[in-house]
């Protein structure tokens, strides 16, 4: 009996490890690994970028002329640092909260709810939040840039 439910059902595909110089470029990864790593890197880009968040609050709290100071730093520079370099940075550091507020909200969602751990739900979730913190970076960067 079970020979013959095994010989009914097609062979399934066998996974093996990734060799990095010869399947990466072919391997597609799935839209929750995407998010899954973009979720770390995002992290990471906060952590480093943190003197950076640090040095914008004190700046922008401190006094009027170090708010001052720090609105034109966005269009002047500072020093040697071009202001768009640091609008850049800026964008960078907004892309990484959204992204990682976005996809900690969907890991909880899937806590919570045992009827969100599926692949379909792992699947659109991931493509939402890909979208959204894509969407709303993208709305505060023209913002940012002065675009409206």
């Amino acid at each position: 009996m079970t020979e013959l439910a095994s010989a009914s059902r097609p062979k399934r595909r066998e996974f093996r490890n990734i060799n990095a110089f010869t399947d990466l470029t072919t391997y597609r990864l799935p839209p929750a690994g995407i998010v899954s790593i973009l979720h770390r890197i995002s992290g990471l880009v906060m952590f480093l970028l943190m003197p950076f968040i640090i040095w914008m609050f004190d700046t922008s709290i401190s006094s009027e002329i170090s708010f001052a100071r720090f609105a034109a730093a966005f269009n002047i520079g500072i020093g040697f640092v071009p202001g768009w370099f640091i609008k850049l940075v800026a964008l960078a550091l907004i892309w990484s909260y959204l992204h990682h507020f976005i996809a900690g909200l969907r890991h909880l969602w899937m806590d919570v709810s045992h009827a969100a751990v599926t692949k379909e739900f792992g699947r659109t979730s991931a493509i939402a939040t890909l979208a959204l913190s894509i969407i709303l970076t993208i709305a505060l960067g023209l913002k940012l840039f002065g675009a409206y």
